[in-house]
């Protein structure tokens, strides 16, 4: 495995974070817990997850599942730098959501109940508040990092000016702010090339990109329909995206077997060459996908491939940050 700081932190991370979405919807406990006792065979000791993941309303049931896998003791929770998320909505009441000092207070606590530990290494803002100021913001976070209770505060879904404004009002309160954003990236999501990374690159802030293989459309999904082992595909968003794209996901999988790689790996190695990018999520409903997953780590793709790729899945615009990219 190899690792990085995360951001400008002192802080090293696996080049891979294990994404806990899955644990509880798509795999059950026992599952989970092999995947993630495997993940820290491989090295992997950065862990994702949110306290709305496992979709039962209040229930957190993701975390759940991970502070039972921590309960094992065995130093699991000494190993692995645990990141997980406010924002969402976890009860009826106006006050069980968003980024009111209130809600990240009492979310946090309620988040450290459910994973049973004591700090959250990274806690991140799910989404950005409109309606919240950033001394208030800042003020909670500023709480629960004296408290002991987080470490080091991320974002995820922020435009580049978010980022902007959260650093700016952090270093008025002489406070380290984001250390890191977490945002769609992939191949065939490429916005946050025009401002999001050169903001986070500028202040610091490493990338974590979710969704790294677009909902599986990166995967060698085509070939996994034509054998019938496609788990995804075949129904909603991705099957959409599929028939519109599907001239360039076949050039795509055409690409990858002349190389000689599995397309899922060409799709992680890619985010792991780009300016900026610490850890790409990968969100294994299976032991199998994990373990599939690490190839990308020895993947290498030359000059040629890179251009070959953008001529696949254009950047936005010209390409490269704004205004370059609409402007001259």
């Amino acid at each position: 495995m190899e690792y990085t700081n995360l951001g400008r932190t002192g802080l090293s991370v696996s080049r891979l974070c294990l994404g806990t979405m899955n644990f509880g919807p798509q795999t059950d406990e026992p599952d989970s817990f092999a995947i993630m006792d495997r993940a820290l065979e491989h090295g992997i000791n950065f862990f994702d997850t949110a306290n709305v993941y496992g979709w039962k309303l209040g229930e957190g049931v993701t975390e759940q599942i991970v502070g039972r896998w921590f309960a094992q003791g065995g130093g699991r929770r000494d190993k692995v730098v645990l990141a997980t998320k406010v924002y969402g909505k976890m009860g009826e009441w106006p006050n069980d959501q968003g980024l009111s000092a209130r809600h990240i207070i009492r979310a946090c606590e309620d988040s450290l109940r459910r994973l049973q530990t004591d700090t959250i290494d990274l806690y991140q803002m799910h989404h950005i508040s409109r309606t919240t100021p950033w001394e208030e913001i800042w003020q909670a976070m500023e709480t629960l990092v004296a408290q002991g209770k987080v470490l080091y505060v991320g974002s995820s879904n922020f435009a580049g000016w978010h980022i902007a404004q959260a650093q700016v009002a952090a270093g008025k309160r002489n406070f380290l702010g984001l250390v890191s954003e977490q945002c769609i990236y992939n191949l065939m999501t490429r916005y946050v090339e025009l401002e999001v990374i050169p903001a986070a690159q500028h202040y610091g802030l490493g990338i974590i990109p979710w969704s790294p293989l677009h909902g599986g459309l990166l995967s060698g999904i085509i070939r996994k329909l034509a054998e019938g082992s496609a788990a995804r595909g075949t129904s909603g968003r991705s099957a959409d995206a599929l028939a519109a794209h599907r001239p360039t996901v076949e050039a795509y999988e055409k690409l990858c077997a002349d190389l000689g790689h599995d397309p899922a790996d060409v799709a992680l190695a890619w985010l792991l060459s780009r300016p900026g990018v610490t850890a790409p999520i990968v969100g294994p409903r299976t032991m199998d996908q994990l373990d599939r997953n690490l190839g990308a780590l020895d993947v290498r793709l030359d000059d040629a491939t890179l251009k070959r790729l953008d001529e696949l899945f254009p950047p936005v615009g010209n390409g490269g940050p704004g205004p370059e990219a609409w402007a001259w």
